[in-house]
């Protein structure tokens, strides 16, 4: 990894309110700094807002106020949301900053006078939604993909920037540098789009339709297309050519963005970067959106979410490991209320927050409100050592690797060994005899141990919460170096305070499905006689065939809130697709590399357009599906007796 950091979000468009998939981007952003700061880089975060284009100047017509008023007010509303979701940002810019228009002024004139700008009449399809000209092949139905409005048509003189000219050397860039943009699906995606001609890009707006903008530098009669002018601030807040910062940071730039502007930044802003002679950002990075009722959470389709809202109920801190721990980067992800707060009961409460509790609580209880000490460790601490040790640095790889999802997987599962442990060990029977107390101390010991280094993992995404729990540990308030979280380095006879609960567990709101069958099910009972079981004979249970089977990949089944695919090894010369409807609990990403039970004799169905050749066998925990999983050291194919 690089000891240097520098990571953007895009500048969110400000034709109006924020809304959590701003947030999620925005914290997805400060979480992956924090870490980074706690590997020991010298970072650096931009984020900020993007200023001119159509839509401002309509959405500012519509409020009766010039645009620069407009702008200052909901650029705010971005500036005064940050800190409330404990962002900490290096820089806000906005792209009315004069800072910025200069730079932006100096790179046009730049690619101009090197023959790479030119004038020309056109006609097209124009989308002001998202301010472009659409191609007739990009639409659905006639109507923009993404905000289903028909573009408008529109014949006048304009700009253009010879991107055509960069076609050939950005399909071998991303040809040649597989790392370059993640996940590498949307990579894939980029290199099918430049399989079609590379249209010139339009970068201007004449003053007659729109007058809200940074005026070209050699024409005045004309203003800059907004997405030229805000890629352009990655660079700028930096303080190109010359700055400082520029020359320290711009070799190590990481881009963050949602899937919708992967064009813009995965072609247009590349070609612009070559043209201007700047260095190419070293990474790209995409995720997936926050879907509502089937739908992308956007604006125009009126399905935001509130992010304020969703923090006073869950809890600050809550609410960033939820958007962290359930999307999968690259993947769409279901956002509703019941999933945030089941996620915050099972995780927090239930896990992380049961074992912060109860390793405390018996400390205190058992010597005397002090750290105990650590005894001689046996084979069951020395085990749960090496899971730690290898724990930590798994967690690390999944961050370096832009998978904080699955970091925090890996979290919850040491958490919940550490629960297991305490469970197995069962300290509360150690109590009664004097001559226990040694293996009583060691226990406590490890467990609380091994819960400060899963506080420190969990720092980046829930700092202050986290800060709670190391007071509750008796460290202080700062946070814990990464070459700290090893086993061992708890100091014994620490003060431990009378612990406060750091998750308190939160009431489910019933789903509207849910609510109907529980009424169908209470009618349903008390019209009737209770049955008696239906019993099955052994040899009907012995017609079915279960196999080990190892999950090799997983998808989300397209047009499915419910619905994963995936291939499945069960020792056969292929593996097995097999769909299961566990994607409200399972990000694809989460069930690879499992190992699992299949009923494999199952006779195969078609669902949603997906061969499906067995099934997965899962546990119903109230609603919850949860994984059955066989031992690693078995064999996929081996028949389960």
């Amino acid at each position: 990894m690089n000891d240097v950091f520098y990571i953007t979000t895009p500048i969110y468009y400000v034709n109006s309110h924020p809304h959590i998939g701003h947030a999620y981007t925005t914290i997805a952003t400060d979480v992956l700094t924090r870490y980074m700061k706690l590997f020991g880089a010298d970072t650096y975060f931009l984020t900020g807002t993007d200023e001119h284009g159509q839509k401002i100047a309509e959405s500012a017509a519509n409020s009766g106020i010039e645009p620069q008023e407009f702008v200052d007010k909901i650029s705010q509303e971005f500036r005064e949301l940050w800190p409330h979701l404990h962002i900490e940002h290096d820089q806000f810019i906005r792209t009315t900053d004069s800072e910025h228009k200069a730079c932006v002024q100096q790179i046009l004139q730049k690619i101009y006078d090197q023959g790479e700008i030119y004038l020309k009449e056109y006609e097209g399809l124009y989308c002001i939604g998202c301010e472009r000209f659409l191609d007739e092949a990009e639409l659905e139905n006639g109507n923009c993909p993404d905000h289903q409005t028909p573009p408008e048509f529109y014949k006048e003189q304009n700009y253009f920037f010879r991107m055509s000219s960069y076609q050939e050397w950005l399909a071998e860039e991303l040809k040649q540098n597989e790392n370059w943009v993640y996940p590498g699906r949307y990579r894939n995606e980029l290199i099918q789009l430049l399989k079609d001609p590379l249209q010139d890009l339009c970068i201007s707006r004449p003053k007659s339709r729109l007058k809200w903008g940074i005026e070209m530098p050699f024409d005045n009669n004309f203003v800059t297309y907004v997405w030229f002018d805000a890629l352009l601030n990655y660079a700028s807040a930096l303080d190109w050519p010359d700055g400082e910062k520029y020359k320290k940071f711009w070799p190590h730039v990481h881009h963050t963005i949602g899937k919708d502007i992967l064009k813009t930044h995965g072609i247009y802003w590349p070609c612009m970067l070559k043209a201007a002679g700047m260095p190419i950002f070293k990474k790209l990075v995409v995720h997936g959106h926050w879907v509502v009722g089937g739908s992308k959470m956007s604006k125009s389709l009126g399905n935001v979410v509130d992010p304020l809202a969703m923090k006073d109920q869950l809890g600050v801190d809550a609410l960033r490991y939820f958007l962290l721990r359930d999307m999968s980067f690259g993947e769409d992800s279901n956002f509703t209320e019941e999933l945030a707060v089941t996620r915050y009961n099972g995780d927090l409460a239930n896990n992380f927050g049961n074992l912060m509790n109860r390793s405390i609580s018996m400390s205190r209880k058992n010597f005397q409100g002090y750290v105990p000490p650590a005894g001689k460790a046996g084979d069951q601490e020395k085990e749960l050592h090496e899971s730690f040790s290898k724990g930590v640095q798994k967690c690390r790889e999944y961050i370096v690797k832009f998978q904080p999802h699955r970091a925090l997987e890996h979290v919850s599962w040491l958490s919940s060994k550490v629960n297991k442990y305490i469970d197995t060990c069962k300290p509360w029977t150690l109590t009664k005899e004097e001559k226990d107390r040694e293996r009583l101390g060691t226990v406590l010991y490890t467990a609380l141990d091994m819960t400060r280094i899963i506080v420190g993992l969990l720092d980046p995404v829930m700092p202050k919460k986290m800060c709670e729990a190391r007071k509750n540990l008796g460290l202080g308030e700062e946070v814990l170096p990464f070459s700290s979280l090893s086993p061992g380095l708890l100091v014994p006879g620490t003060e431990l305070p009378k612990p406060s609960p750091l998750f308190p567990k939160m009431q489910v709101p019933p789903a509207e499905e849910e609510n109907e069958k529980n009424q169908q099910m209470e009618k349903s009972s008390n019209n009737s006689e209770p049955e008696e079981n239906e019993w099955i004979a052994i040899d009907d249970f012995q017609k079915m065939e279960l196999k080990v089977g190892r999950i090799k990949s997983c998808r989300k089944v397209e047009k499915s809130n419910k619905l994963l695919c995936s291939e499945v090894d069960l020792g056969e010369t292929r593996l097995r697709s097999i769909v299961s409807g566990a994607a409200e609990f399972y990000t694809p990403e989460e069930m690879t590399d499992r190992q699992v039970l299949v009923v494999a004799n199952l006779k195969p169905v078609k669902l949603m357009g997906h061969i499906s050749e067995g099934m997965i066998l899962f546990s119903d925990d109230n609603g919850k599906l949860v994984l059955i999983e066989a031992p690693e050291q078995v064999n996929p194919g081996v028949i389960v007796r």
